[in-house]
């Protein structure tokens, strides 16, 4: 079992049991590495410090018991952020409409760097409109996807402006 994924299994139930979903935990560095934590409320409420400073010493606890990291590592604990990342088919589904960025690992319909609106999730394939064009991306060939509040900003901001143009 990869050390993440070691860690996600042990903290999950208590940061549940606080109102807490883990959105990816990493790992890096390797000379002081670096424990990154990234959660969200289950209600969807913003983040706050406190949120952060409750679950950082609720998962430090945690892993002072089990010590499952062998070597000296400073923990993170944040908030996911307006550009918060999209990892699991879940998210994907909960983010339909929304403005994403996204990069594959190999070409797809040509390209491996999109940014559009993720119209729908269907099984396994993600559905991404860009630039009027349709493309479907099987979620195993993602590398990286988060959401794009600048392409959110601008979209809103060229319909207001379109609105205008009609008045």
């Amino acid at each position: 079992m990869i050390i993440t994924e070691r860690i996600e299994h042990l903290i999950t139930p208590n940061l549940d049991a606080l109102g807490y979903g883990i959105i990816c935990i990493q790992l890096l560095g390797s000379k002081r590495q670096v424990l990154r934590i990234m959660i969200e409320n289950k209600d969807m409420s913003p983040i706050s410090i406190d949120d952060c400073v409750r679950v950082s010493r609720e998962v430090s606890a945690l892993l002072d018991v089990e010590d499952p990291i062998q070597s000296a590592y400073n923990l993170e604990v944040s908030s996911a952020g307006l550009d918060r990342p999209l990892i699991k088919i879940e998210d994907f589904e909960r983010f339909a409409g929304n403005a994403i960025k996204l990069e594959t690992h190999t070409l797809v319909q040509g390209r491996k760097r999109f940014k559009g609106i993720l119209d729908r999730v269907d099984g396994s394939v993600i559905h991404l409109t860009m630039e009027d064009q349709q493309f479907q991306i099987p979620h195993e060939e993602i590398r990286i996807s988060k959401l794009d509040p600048d392409l959110e900003f601008a979209q809103k901001k060229g319909s207001k402006q379109k609105s205008k143009a009609k008045t």
